[in-house]
């Protein structure tokens, strides 16, 4: 077995660094709007909206419209292709409208989950075939950083090793990938909500994943300084009779990032899967404030649908909720660039959404 490998050029690693510090800014997330079109389609639906090419059109230019108070708490948002090249009422790229904000775009690269053959209903995730080609576009295009998700199943038997080796070693795959190109990987495992398993089967589950990950980061030699990770917190599954405190999740979910993701690692941005917006918030709070365990690295958002549940519901898809829709993105935004500093008060904002559970069963996006 050799141990010789090349650097990326200092130059490049630089660059890389500069970005991923820079989404992870004190007090700053991640906006997740990169749903696809089927993904699209309930958000739409839920307030009596066709999902058409123009509907997501006129929905995404709320949000990347919305005040420029905006990039103080979101640096940083997570588009789909078609979002990339869509133009605002104006005229303008939405991407510049994103960029005159402060905030830098960024992109899925990811083709979503398929199968995984002789499995207990496992996947893993496409897309590397042409992925170089397409992120040395994305970068020509403005996007600073990609995103891939891989999904793990809590169940009897799973995951199981296979999946957890095969998505760890996609993972790192499309991150080397990412890295060439000039962009930032955003790495995503997610260990999904679904199931009955209690909070500790949830931790060593996300434990045992995450050290999978990064020996693969490790062997296909990402620059981590130039990364990010994208978790699951350590919940409970969906359908757990138990009911755990905010400072139990922040407990375990800190216990196992400081047992497997390197202090190189410069930024921790949580995916809400399923939380209400509300609990996303608070367990984010929590997460900054508990003491179980060192903290190397910023521990922040990359929210979706824990931003926009009541965006959508204030917007209603009328043209007269638009400015009702921006002002509850603002607010979720708020709450949660507070939480990012461990300053939330639980309770303190609501939404139009209120404590809405936002569980979708085997979610994808």
């Amino acid at each position: 077995m050799t141990t010789y490998f090349s650097y990326l050029e200092p130059e490049l690693q630089k660059e890389l660094r500069r970005i991923a510090n820079a989404i992870v800014t004190p007090g700053h997330g991640i906006l997740a709007a990169d749903e696809s079109v089927e993904g699209m389609d309930k958000r739409l639906r839920s307030v009596g909206v066709e999902n058409t090419e123009e509907n997501r059109r006129k929905y995404r230019q709320m949000l990347f419209t919305t005040d420029k108070e905006l990039g103080k708490y979101v640096s940083a948002v997570i588009l789909r292709e078609e979002t990339l090249h869509q133009k605002a009422d104006d005229g303008t790229l939405l991407v510049t409208h994103i960029k005159n904000s402060g905030i830098i775009p960024g992109i899925n690269v990811d083709k979503g989950v398929v199968p995984l053959m002789g499995s207990e209903g496992e996947s893993t995730t496409q897309g590397l075939d042409d992925l170089s080609q397409r992120c040395a576009q994305y970068k020509k295009d403005g996007c600073d950083f990609a995103k891939w998700r891989c999904t793990l199943k809590i169940g009897e038997n799973t995951p199981s090793f296979q999946a957890i080796a095969e998505n760890a070693n996609v993972l790192a795959r499309y991150a080397s990938i990412s890295q060439m190109n000039g962009l930032v990987p955003i790495v995503e495992p997610d260990v999904l909500m679904d199931g009955s398993h209690d909070l500790e089967r949830a931790q060593k589950v996300t434990e045992v994943v995450l050290a999978f990950t990064y020996k693969a980061l490790s062997d296909h030699h990402v620059f981590l300084e130039g990364s990010l990770l994208k978790p699951n917190m350590v919940v409970a599954g969906q359908s757990c009779p138990k009911k755990y405190t905010p400072q139990q999740v922040a407990d375990a979910t800190v216990q196992t990032l400081s047992r497997t993701v390197p202090a190189a690692m410069p930024g921790v941005c949580f995916l809400s899967g399923g939380q209400s917006e509300e609990e996303a918030t608070v367990h984010l709070d929590a997460i900054n404030k508990t003491t179980v365990a060192k903290k190397p690295w910023a521990l922040t958002f990359s929210y979706g649908r824990a931003l926009q549940a009541s965006v959508v519901k204030a917007w209603g898809g009328q043209d007269g909720g638009v400015a009702a829709g921006q002002d509850e993105l603002l607010k979720r935004a708020r709450a949660n660039s507070a939480a990012s500093l461990g300053t939330y008060s639980a309770g303190t904002v609501s939404g139009a959404a209120g404590s809405q559970g936002l569980f979708v069963k085997n979610h994808q996006y």
